[in-house]
């Protein structure tokens, strides 16, 4: 489906992550509304969203906060609305393995082992999401990146 045009909004808690986003965002001629304000507390209004992304970030949460920050994704989405996670996950061989270590290293083991213990997806389920399935995989320097997708019903 083709949308002329989205209203896009981007949360972050770090202000000076923020500073440097719009700044990027200027830059490259994009309308994006930027928040201050944690993903286990969103500060929007029930059913707000017809879409909600997330790269790269759950595995920085303990396993409540990631459960806390589904539960309010969900909460703002609209019904039908889509739900779409890139993070790392299962390693797909022995070589993803290795590089998921120097992920689980910096990022620290307690965060991340349920990640690469491939739990998103059931998290993703307890919270009420419908049709969660990972969609497609990629294999990187650092581990394997999976794609998740569900829906709000």
């Amino acid at each position: 489906m083709l949308f002329r045009s989205a209203e896009i909004i981007g949360l972050d808690g770090d202000s000076a992550i923020l500073k440097q986003a719009k700044a990027k965002a200027e830059r490259a001629g994009v309308a994006i509304q930027f928040d201050e304000g944690m993903s286990f507390a969103l500060p929007y209004a029930d059913a707000s969203f017809d879409r909600a992304l997330s790269s790269l970030f759950f595995h920085h949460l303990t396993r409540e906060n990631k459960l806390k920050t589904l539960g309010e994704i969900r909460r703002v989405l609209k019904p039908g609305g889509e739900l779409h996670i890139a993070d790392w996950g299962t390693p797909d061989n022995r070589l993803m393995q290795v590089g998921s270590f120097l992920v689980q290293k910096f990022d620290g083991v307690e965060t991340t082992a349920d990640s690469f213990n491939g739990l998103l997806p059931e998290f993703i389920a307890q919270t009420g999401f419908l049709a969660v399935n990972e969609t497609q995989h990629f294999n990187s320097l650092f581990g394997t990146i999976r794609l998740v997708k569900a829906g709000k019903e």
